[in-house]
């Protein structure tokens, strides 16, 4: 399944009437395949190793995090090198990913559907950005469910995540602001909070 993202809102008073534009992923046919599913023993003992750590190897950050892409494109690939094959092609800037495990200069990747594979980890940003999973989302101008609404958001916008609270957070894309239920994100964790 294609997905394919907007990085704008809709102000409340306007119906969005066309879908979203730009492909954010595919699938990489050029290859031919090298016959490996499964990624090196290497990497499956780093990925065991920071699943019982709960902290990267590398880094020693958590693990699971979430990260954004940094680059307008960013190839996947089935293993921690090179020499792996590419199996996706992530072709949004910001785009939030979560980190699963470390190898190297490789970071275990997955987006909002699973998908997902090792990345070069200079592909990656620090800065935190979330994806908008439902269509018509309101964006409110307090953590409040009887906030006005500001604005609508179309499913797979991208935003700029700041404060989050229980069951709320702070986020801002294509010059709107404001509240949005943190049930309606993915790309923050359930029980996070940010100041």
């Amino acid at each position: 399944m294609q997905a394919s993202y907007e990085t704008s809102w809709v102000p409340a008073s306007v119906l969005a009437s066309s879908p979203p534009r730009g492909s954010r992923r595919t699938r990489d046919r050029g290859r031919a395949a090298s016959g490996r599913n499964t990624p090196s023993g290497a990497a499956a003992a780093a990925t065991a190793a920071t699943t019982a750590a709960a902290r990267g190897p590398v880094t020693n950050m958590p693990l699971p995090r979430f990260v954004s892409l940094k680059a307008a494109e960013g190839n996947v690939r089935r293993g921690p090198s090179l020499e792996h094959r590419i199996d996706w092609v992530f072709h949004h800037r910001d785009l939030p990913l979560r980190v699963t495990a470390e190898f190297g200069h490789w970071r275990r990747v997955e987006d909002n559907e699973g998908q997902g594979g090792w990345i070069y980890y200079t592909l990656l940003s620090g800065v935190r950005t979330v994806l908008i999973e439902a269509e018509g989302t309101a964006l409110r101008s307090r953590p409040d469910a009887a906030a006005p609404v500001v604005a609508e958001a179309q499913a797979g916008v991208i935003a700029r995540l700041g404060e989050c609270r229980p069951d709320w957070c702070h986020v801002s894309a294509g010059g709107e602001k404001g509240w949005v239920a943190k049930a309606a994100l993915w790309g923050v964790a359930p029980d996070e909070v940010r100041e």
